[in-house]
């Protein structure tokens, strides 16, 4: 077992059991899924940088990147129908909390001028999302090899359909929440 799949079941669900005040485990909040998502506008000039950036995609998260494709033609930023746009990734289970380790543990801190993520960034349905401005704070990424950086979007999916819940829960994971 990962480390924060450990911490999960030994820390923060007796923790959350305190909490909340609930038995049974099943109703306390658990992470579901990890997207992450990878907007590449560039790539419908240039070929080459949808294919690096979901190299990079797949070495961070370990697993292969889907490319998505443009669902209809918007003129003005001269997009057709089905061009390549973006990629990105669902994470599951063991390499979703290996993801979550590496983000809190050694991406985050390598942000430069990072005072903590946003706490309002939550949809009303107890899902988290937050953008990180380029793929170099992550180890794996080699930047010798990297001609272009490219941001993405992290969204945390939770069982919850409450925001408090799912801020205490991504909390105790230790996710570094800005104060105020």
């Amino acid at each position: 077992m990962t480390r924060l799949m450990d911490k999960y079941t030994n820390e923060i669900v007796p923790g959350m059991k305190e909490q909340f005040g609930r038995v049974n485990v099943l109703s306390l909040p658990r992470l579901k899924k990890i997207v992450i998502n990878m907007g590449v506008g560039k790539a419908v000039q240039d070929k080459n940088r949808m294919e690096a950036a979901a190299d990079n995609l797949t070495q961070l998260a370990g697993q292969k990147s889907q490319i998505t494709r443009s669902k209809r033609a918007v003129s003005g930023f001269r997009l057709r129908e089905n061009l390549e746009i973006g990629c990105r990734v669902t994470l599951r289970g063991r390499r979703m909390y290996e993801f979550l380790d590496r983000l809190i543990s050694l991406a985050l801190p390598r942000v430069r001028d990072f005072r903590g993520i946003n706490p309002k960034s939550f949809d009303g349905n107890g899902n988290y999302s937050m953008g990180l401005s380029e793929q170099l704070v992550f180890p794996e990424i080699d930047p010798d090899k990297v001609n272009f950086t490219q941001g993405m979007d992290i969204t945390f999916v939770t069982s919850t359909q409450q925001d408090d819940e799912a801020r205490v829960l991504l909390r105790m994971f230790g996710m570094p929440f800005r104060e105020g």
